[in-house]
């Protein structure tokens, strides 16, 4: 009987960034500049990979489809943000939060980055301690069912974390600092239960699975020899270890730990870390550390000039 007095929210309150009205034009041009390079970056890895006929490899196929990720990870929140840097009262139908949320937090974007990143670990273990099998082991068919497979978990893990999601009822409050189930009726025990359990394993699997590859990745590097096969060794996955150590360092610090213990101010900074900033610098990582993007590069561009 008594579930029957409260009123169910349909529209949020999101309290934004910062609180001082004279830093939002600032924050605006800042992070309109960070979400123009993410998309000139990966859209254009997209294009450089597509256009450049060398580039038709299983790792810069997988690159491709992980700057397509990061593209929409960031065009899902970012022009959002933007706009409600320009308002004055920044608000969000109950709908569309829901949407957000199985495209960003759980999503095809988020979840399919972390086994993305496992998939391009397994391309560089077998580049490196089976060169002779590579092109069999990796061929454009293997290629293809792994991204289809980093797609399907993505989907999976969003659609179970958000169907958790829609059956919470939200009437506390409509003002959203960070951690949406503060607003919750009821208890959200079992949902905070859920999100742990489900970042756990979503940060847990493929990182397991990256340090499995990457201890056979080192033991194989230190039977080489000449100095030239082992630099030549770790150039092939230098850029992913950076990519690596980047996405799930800031991942971790954003959800594996109580929301007890976390303070708004450290989720939002580590959420616009690894959905804005990160998408952003992954683009730089593989072009200014990779002699094959540089060389396609310089072709293209050479090519456009004469």
């Amino acid at each position: 009987m008594a579930e029957e007095n409260y009123s169910t929210v349909t529209e949020f309150i999101l309290t934004g960034l910062i609180d001082k009205l004279e830093l939002q034009l600032p924050l605006l041009l800042f992070f309109l500049g960070i979400y123009v390079l993410t998309v000139v970056g990966n859209l254009g890895m997209i294009t450089l990979i597509g256009l450049s006929s060398h580039l038709y490899t299983p790792m810069y196929y997988l690159l491709s489809s992980r700057s397509f990720i990061d593209l929409c990870q960031s065009t899902v929140i970012s022009p959002k943000m933007l706009v409600n840097f320009m308002m004055e009262k920044n608000t969000i139908s109950y709908t569309d939060f829901m949407t957000q949320l199985y495209f960003l937090i759980f999503c095809l974007f988020a979840i399919a980055e972390c086994y993305m990143l496992a998939a391009m670990a397994y391309d560089c273990y077998v580049a490196i301690c089976n060169p002779l099998l590579y092109n069999v082991t990796m061929s454009n068919q293997v290629c293809s069912w792994l991204v289809v497979g980093v797609y399907s978990i993505g989907m999976m893990g969003a659609t179970a974390h958000t169907a958790c999601m829609l059956r919470v009822l939200f009437c506390k409050d409509d003002t959203i600092h960070h951690y949406l189930l503060e607003l919750s009726c009821f208890s959200a025990f079992i949902n905070e239960v859920v999100v742990l359990c489900s970042s756990a394993f979503n940060i847990f699997v493929p990182t397991l699975s990256i340090l499995s590859f990457y201890i056979f990745i080192i033991a194989s590097i230190l039977h080489i020899r000449s100095t030239e096969g082992r630099d030549k060794a770790f150039s092939i996955c230098s850029s992913h270890i950076s990519a690596v150590l980047l996405f799930f360092g800031s991942l971790a610090f954003m959800y594996l730990k109580p929301s007890s213990v976390s303070s708004t101010d450290q989720g939002k900074v580590s959420s616009v870390f690894y959905t804005i900033i990160v998408p952003m610098l992954n683009p730089l990582i593989y072009s200014l550390r990779n002699k094959d993007v540089k060389m396609a590069l310089s072709k293209l561009l050479g090519n456009r000039s004469l």
